[in-house]
C-alpha cells in the first residue's frame, strides 16, 4: 500500500515548511498555553478553581520564558541569509569586518555577526542640469529649476549651460559602506566641482565643440578623486547632454556664430586662392630661374668653347699658315655654299658667266661668269 493510502480520510495534517512557519507556530503554541492559564487538555469548565495562595511572580516567568523563546527562536530567524546574484554581503563580528559573503545561502551567528547586502552590478546615475520625469523609449525631461547647476562660466568669460549624466556602480563594498558617509553626495558634489573646473579652464567655443574630449577629462579626474577619498565607486560613463548659452543670450549669439562661419567661408576661400595661385607662381618663378640659369651655363660653355677652338686654330696658323688659310677657306665654303639659291663663279679671263650643269635637284643651276 502506497504513502497516499496510509493517509486518514480527513487528509494529511499541514505541517510548517519554513524556519520562519516553524517559529511561527511555536509562538502560536506558546500563547495559547499562556492564554489558558497553564490548563490541561481535556479539564471541563464546571471544574473548582485551585485552592491555596498563589505565585505573584508566576506571570513574569511567563512572560521572561516568551521573551527568552522568542528571542531564541529569532535568532534562529536571523542566522540563515540569502544574498541575491546582483548582491555580496558584508558581514561583520561586534562592528569588525569579518568576511564578504557571495551570492547564494550563508549563515551567520545571531546577535554577534551583522549583515549589510550592497548591490554591485547595479548602475546608479545622477543628473545634473535637469532631471528625468517619465523614463523609457520617449524620455521626458525637465530643466527648470535647475539653472544653478548647469550655468558655468569659460575661459573667454561667457556664460554657457551645460548638462551631463554620471553613471557608476559600487566597486568595493566595504569602502562603499564605511569610509564615506553619503557616498551619493559625494559624487554630486566632486562631480559639479570637477566639471565646472574643466569647463571653466576652455573657451566657449571649444566647449561647444568638443563635448567629448571635455566628457573624458571630467570622468579622469573625478576617478582619481572619489578613488583618493577611498569611496568604493567604479565610473562607468561621464556625458555631456546638453551645452548651450543662455536664453536671453542665444540670438546675439546665433549673430556671432552666423558671423563666424562667414568669417570662416571667406578664410577658407582665401586659403584655396591662395594654394592654387602662389603654388604656380613659385613654380612659374622657378621654372625662370632654371631656364635662365641653363642659359647662362650654355652661352659660358659656348664661349669657352669658341676661344679654344680659336686658339687651337691659332697655334695651327703658326705653324702652317697657308695651309691653315687655304683649309679654313674651304671649310667656310662647305658650309655657306649649301644654303645659297644661286652661285657665280667669275673668272678674270672669261667675259660672261657659263652655265654650269646643275647635278642637285631643287637647286637653281649654277653659272659662270665674270
Amino acid at each position: 500500500m502506497s504513502q497516499q493510502d496510509q493517509q486518514p480520510p480527513w487528509g494529511r495534517k499541514k505541517r510548517p515548511q519554513t524556519p520562519e512557519e516553524m517559529v511561527a507556530q511555536l509562538i502560536k503554541k506558546l500563547q495559547d498555553y499562556f492564554a489558558d492559564g497553564g490548563k490541561k487538555s481535556g479539564g471541563g469548565d464546571n471544574d473548582p478553581p485551585p485552592s491555596g495562595p498563589q505565585n505573584p511572580l508566576a506571570p513574569l516567568g511567563k512572560i521572561l520564558t516568551f521573551a527568552l523563546i522568542g528571542i531564541i527562536g529569532l535568532g534562529i530567524y536571523q542566522s540563515f541569509f540569502r544574498i541575491d546574484p546582483q548582491e555580496v554581503g558584508v558581514v561583520l563580528r561586534l562592528g569588525k569586518y569579518t568576511r564578504t559573503a557571495q551570492p547564494g545561502l550563508h549563515f551567520k551567528i545571531p546577535y554577534i555577526e551583522d549583515l549589510y547586502k550592497v548591490n554591485v552590478r547595479q548602475i546608479q546615475k545622477q543628473e545634473f542640469g535637469f532631471r528625468t520625469r517619465f523614463p523609457g523609449q520617449k524620455s521626458s525631461f525637465d530643466s527648470r529649476g535647475y539653472d544653478m547647476e548647469s550655468l558655468m562660466l569659460t575661459a573667454d568669460k561667457n556664460v554657457i549651460h551645460v548638462a551631463w549624466i554620471v553613471q557608476f556602480r559600487v566597486g568595493d563594498p566595504i569602502d562603499y559602506l564605511f569610509k564615506i558617509q553619503d557616498v551619493r553626495q559625494a559624487i554630486h558634489d566632486i562631480s559639479e566641482s570637477v566639471t565646472r573646473r574643466v569647463v571653466g579652464n576652455m573657451d566657449f567655443d571649444y566647449v561647444l565643440g568638443n563635448r567629448d574630449i571635455l566628457a573624458a577629462d571630467v570622468k579622469r579626474e573625478l576617478q582619481e578623486q572619489l578613488n583618493n577619498l577611498d569611496a568604493g565607486i567604479e565610473l562607468v560613463t561621464v556625458q555631456f547632454q546638453d551645452i548651450n548659452p543662455p536664453d536671453p543670450v542665444k540670438p546675439a549669439f546665433n549673430e556671432v556664430n552666423e558671423a563666424d562661419q562667414d568669417m570662416k567661408r571667406l578664410v577658407n576661400e582665401a586659403e584655396e586662392t591662395y594654394n592654387r595661385v602662389i603654388p604656380a607662381a613659385r613654380g612659374n618663378a622657378l621654372k625662370i630661374v632654371e631656364e635662365a640659369y641653363g642659359y647662362s651655363r650654355e652661352r659660358v660653355n659656348d664661349a669657352k668653347g669658341q676661344t679654344s677652338r680659336f686658339l687651337d686654330i691659332l697655334s695651327e696658323y703658326r705653324n702652317a699658315p697657308d695651309v691653315t688659310r687655304q683649309r679654313m677657306y674651304l671649310e667656310t665654303m662647305q658650309e655657306v655654299l649649301p644654303e645659297l639659291e644661286m652661285i657665280y663663279i667669275m673668272d678674270e679671263g672669261q667675259q660672261g658667266p657659263l652655265p654650269l650643269l646643275n647635278l642637285k635637284t631643287g637647286q637653281a643651276p649654277v653659272s659662270t661668269g665674270q
